[in-house]
């Protein structure tokens, strides 16, 4: 099995801000696994608020290539067994672990002849519809974006001075269903008010209002709130779906984060366990990491996988959506065909 890494600077049709940020560009990391003529992909994104950087999970993973690509494939390991090898070696940095087992499990799914859902033995006939992110902005901007993105689901990034008016005038413009991120900016009293109000202009729920160390202030919400509470900074590894029981009612679980895809359906196991809704979303990736997220979409109540959607030109062709609707590639696997094979740097 041989493993090669690419490097992408992926250009976003929009300025895209949430509370604590906004960019214009993101970096990205593609891995490719490959025996034989057949490959499967996976992908991370860096982040400066998780503290990591390209240039790290390169080194991780290249520190570690000669365990990546030892002869496994005259008795394939499992995805599952190849992710409990690759974590005690990738542990300190999960974002790389899961480009790695994302392209695993893609490469595993194809040397079987399946697409990943197939393999796992999931039914898409009842898929829910993915949202469309608008990220915070003017009103003027927002409305516009709406408008060129029409779309039954939005998810809308908040925390500014003037929460309530974004929501009512973009309200006045749609019936489609609105989702609230605050990303952390809010305090228990303002989410608690602000939570009164969204809930009557159609508002479905709420997702991390509070940072995550503020514990105390998400179990008061959890008993006060007006509407649905979902976790995303406070839902990164396995050990926080338990964490987050009795503060919010779903999570939000990422795969860069929790370190994949094998870890992701185990997340989403014990939630559904504990009577949480589960929810899979996205980073500003392309469609390698989006594909990736779709085979897990039988599982869940909500998605978020609209990242390359966002781009102004994608990396790679795989699974689509069409006003919210996922369509599968024709391919096995996850789906996914690289289209630029000329990254910033190559890895081999």
């Amino acid at each position: 099995m041989q493993l090669i890494i690419r490097t992408y600077n992926l250009e976003l049709r929009h300025t895209f801000r949430i509370s604590r940020q906004s960019f214009d560009h993101k970096r990205v990391m593609v891995v490719e696994l490959k025996v034989g003529n057949i490959s499967g992909y996976g992908e991370a994104s860096e982040n400066p608020y998780y503290k990591h950087k390209l240039e790290d999970m390169i080194r991780d993973l290249l520190g570690v290539k000669r365990e990546i690509e030892c002869d496994t494939f005259k008795t394939p390991e499992t995805p599952e067994t190849f992710w409990e090898r690759m974590y005690p070696i990738l542990k300190h940095n999960l974002f790389a672990l899961c480009a790695l087992d994302i392209a695993y499990n893609d490469l595993y799914s194809r040397l079987k002849n399946k697409k990943l859902y197939e393999l796992w033995g999931y039914s898409i006939e009842n898929n829910i519809l993915s949202n469309f992110t608008i990220g915070i902005d003017t009103i003027e901007n927002m409305l516009s974006k709406m408008k060129d993105t029409p779309w039954p689901i939005y998810k809308i990034k908040l925390g500014t001075h003037e929460d309530l008016k974004i929501i009512k005038a973009l309200r006045r413009h749609t019936n489609a269903i609105f989702r609230i991120d605050a990303n952390c900016a809010w305090s228990v009293e303002e989410t608690l008010s602000n939570a009164l109000a969204l809930k009557d202009l159609g508002v479905e729920f709420l997702e991390q209002p509070l940072p995550a160390e503020e514990v105390d202030g998400m179990r008061h919400l959890y008993k006060k709130c007006a509407l649905p509470l979902v976790a995303d900074e406070s839902c990164q590894k396995e050990s926080d779906i338990e964490n987050c029981f009795g503060l919010f009612h779903g999570v939000n679980i990422k795969l860069v984060k929790c370190g994949g895809l094998t870890p992701a359906r185990r997340m989403l196991h014990r939630a559904q366990e504990l009577g949480m809704k589960k929810m899979v979303g996205c980073m500003t990736e392309s469609s390698v990491g989006i594909s990736a997220i779709a085979h897990l979409v039988p599982e869940l109540d909500y998605v978020d996988m609209d990242g390359a959607v966002l781009l102004r030109q994608d990396i790679a062709e795989g699974v689509s959506l069409e006003y919210g609707k996922i369509v599968y590639s024709d391919l096995k696997g996850t789906g996914v065909k690289l289209i630029d094979l000329k990254p910033i740097t190559k890895h081999s």
